[in-house]
């Protein structure tokens, strides 16, 4: 997670076919805008949303909302579970942000939380808050559609919390963790049988080696119901998510690290929870296991000040780094783990101490680790629900090279005898033993831009 957030966008034209609807988008670089500060509240903003700093960060995706039915670009993020949108009738939202207007809609309906007994609700970000009133109403994304889908009407909205572009947030982590107390919107089209299999994929393309990039560059594809067999090669290596009572972010535990080549000592038990992150650019871990990245690096130092918890070293160093949570051993690429030049002349390293600065200790679910695009613009990254698991494979050379996906290869991937899944073509065809599949649907295929804006998070438009 660079400066501020690394988004995904969703243009308004597309392509669509018999099994996917792709669409060509745009990314912005960072480089016209990197400075230290930015960095330093990027890592700010991670420690508050996951409870190292007494705030929680939310992140969203893009939908069409009401009847008739409003379009709007908001912000998706595996690592929150609320969806919330703009308002007409935000006293504080900034001019340029579209707005929903609820008088438009003849499905909304104003309803009160289960616990509280309110019908207004705050939810609270490392940038900043936003309030309103929980409704629910006609949501859709794509060909996907929830009747009754629970959100956050905003109200009140603090200054720099959305940029122009974006309306809002849609979580794609569990129930347990939304302050509105509704079922995200990918669970509820998955209740709903409307999903082909209980998935979502990610592949992120790489623009921090592109230092001639153009203010918007292509950034990636997400499909929702699936995976697109095109943009990884060989198995999906699914790790199930640690057994707790509750589900909350999609968590994973550490298992192993190595740097230079060389095995280093991580924490394990509650130290090793990790949050694997789609709306988080940065790597944030415990101070002994980012220390021991670091020791393991010639030349590393420790900064302080505003970058207090960051490590820097020598430019000439390629920084190879590789993390475990099951059975592979996933490289991260020297160039992502390189942030930048710093005034001292040396580099920022990509991975940072989380906990620094907050009293505030590890347990009771809390991750310790935030795994986000450093690490996964390495890997293609599969968000199952059943059973609770998260996927990791190798990128293809389609996924790893300059060229865009085509619309015809992604397939809905269905659920093996072995745990795995096994990917379709474009005409349905499998190569494996098929069982427990949900009823077929279309997956839902979406290409992404990365787009620098005042938050860390992926978002679409539609």
């Amino acid at each position: 997670m660079l400066p501020s957030s690394l988004s995904l966008l969703l243009a308004l034209a597309g392509i669509a076919t018999a099994d996917t609807i792709s669409i060509p988008l745009n990314r912005r670089s960072i480089y016209s805008n990197f400075t230290t500060d930015k960095v330093a509240a990027a890592a700010e903003s991670l420690r508050f949303k996951y409870g190292y700093i007494p705030y929680s960060q939310k992140r969203a995706g893009a939908v069409s909302i009401g009847t008739p039915a409003q379009q709007f670009s908001v912000v998706l993020d595996t690592g929150s579970s609320d969806l919330w949108v703009a308002s007409t009738g935000c006293r504080s939202c900034d001019s340029e942000t579209p707005s929903f207007d609820p008088t438009r809609s003849s499905t909304i309906q104003r309803i009160q939380t289960s616990q509280s007994g309110q019908s207004e609700v705050d939810i609270h970000y490392g940038s900043g808050q936003v309030a309103g009133i929980v409704a629910q109403d006609t949501v859709s994304m794509g060909g996907f559609t929830n009747t009754q889908q629970t959100m956050l009407v905003a109200t009140q909205l603090s200054s720099g919390l959305l940029d122009g572009v974006a309306s809002g947030i849609m979580g794609l982590a569990f129930e347990a963790l939304a302050s509105t107390e509704s079922t995200p919107f990918w669970q509820g089209l998955l209740q709903g049988s409307q999903l082909a299999t209980p998935e979502m994929s990610f592949w992120l393309t790489r623009e921090l080696d592109n230092r001639n990039a153009r203010e918007n560059e292509f950034g990636g594809e997400f499909t929702l119901g699936g995976t697109n067999s095109s943009l990884f090669t060989g198995d999906i290596e699914f790790i199930n998510l640690p057994s707790t009572s509750q589900q909350t972010f999609w968590l994973l535990s550490m298992t192993g690290a190595t740097v230079q080549g060389k095995n280093v000592q991580v924490p394990t038990g509650n130290l090793a929870l990790s949050a694997i992150d789609t709306g988080t650019t940065l790597i944030g871990g415990p101070t002994d296991g980012v220390k021991a990245i670091y020791d393991a690096v010639p030349g590393s130092v420790a900064l302080t000040g505003d970058l207090q918890g960051f490590y820097a070293y020598p430019c000439s160093t390629e920084v190879q780094v590789s993390m475990s949570f099951g059975g592979k051993s996933w490289p991260i690429d020297p160039v992502d783990m390189n942030l930048g030049t710093i005034p001292s002349g040396q580099c920022l390293g990509g991975i940072f101490d989380l906990s620094q600065g907050s009293n505030v200790g590890s347990g009771g679910g809390n991750p310790s680790w935030v795994v986000g695009g450093t690490f996964l613009k390495n890997v293609y990254s599969v968000f199952r629900a059943n059973p609770p698991s998260i996927g990791f494979a190798q990128l293809s050379d389609l996924a790893g090279g300059s060229g865009t996906p085509s619309p015809g290869t992604s397939g809905s991937a269905t659920i093996s005898q072995t745990g795995l899944p096994v990917p379709t073509d474009a005409n349905g065809s499998g190569n494996g033993t098929t069982s427990a599949a949900l009823p077929a649907a279309r997956p839902f295929s979406i290409a992404l831009a990365l787009i620098v804006s005042s938050m860390l998070a992926l978002f679409i438009t539609q």
